[in-house]
């Protein structure tokens, strides 16, 4: 079973959802269809145990690190190492929340952040709506970083800033009078950083966290 899944996984990896098919998971694995049934009933099947399976990894590396007395530090370490997990595997954030049906990896995410909103001063519906919104910002900005760049960065006509930084032309042109966010923000944007700009969204939501906590 481990041999199938780190097969299915990497046929995810390189193509997206739409290349997991049985045919080709048995091609890789150098074996028959019929021999496939043996483990899973179907490519549903095979994409739930493969999502499980990697995100059983990343609930290794959480357990994996020591916790702090602070549990939005533990908030912040968590949301980080699942975006990571996340933002090379746009396949995986879409399917997130859609495997906590049953006790499996993504229910026990979920629960471990929770977990740690348990050691706030929040009601019930504050904790669930806190966990929401991180998993919202992780998921959010993973999916979008892992989006398929377009051809001519995929294809080296122009490297990403030289991208970005077609769009920062058109904001600048654009009447200050009419678009004067867009003005003010088009130097940061020319350029910036996702990781960067994930771990903003990331304080801000945390930062809010606290002070309801505190409040």
């Amino acid at each position: 079973m481990e041999a199938v899944l780190t097969a299915a996984v990497a046929l995810l990896d390189e193509a997206g959802e739409q290349a997991l098919t049985l045919r080709a998971l048995a091609a890789r694995l150098g074996t028959g269809v019929g021999s496939i049934y043996w483990y899973v009933s179907g490519k549903d099947d095979l994409l739930d145990r493969a999502i499980d399976h990697v995100l059983g990894g990343v609930l290794t590396a959480i357990e994996g690190q020591a916790r702090s007395e602070d549990p939005i530090d533990d908030l912040r370490m968590m949301a980080v190492t699942l975006f990571d997990a996340i933002v090379d595997r746009p396949w995986l954030g879409s399917h997130f929340m859609q495997n906590i049906n049953d006790q499996g990896n993504s229910l026990r995410l979920y629960e471990e952040l929770g977990q740690q909103t348990l050691r706030l001063g929040l009601t019930p519906r504050q904790r669930f709506h806190a966990v929401s919104a991180i998993v919202a910002v992780v998921i959010g900005n993973a999916a979008d970083l892992g989006q398929e760049p377009p051809r001519e960065v995929l294809d080296g006509s122009v490297d990403r800033y030289e991208f970005l930084g077609r769009y920062a032309e058109t904001w600048r042109a654009l009447d200050p009078a009419a678009f004067p966010f867009v003005h003010d923000i088009v130097d940061e944007f020319d350029g910036h950083d996702d990781k960067e700009q994930f771990l903003a969204g990331l304080e801000l939501t945390l930062a809010g966290l606290r002070l309801q906590a505190e409040a």
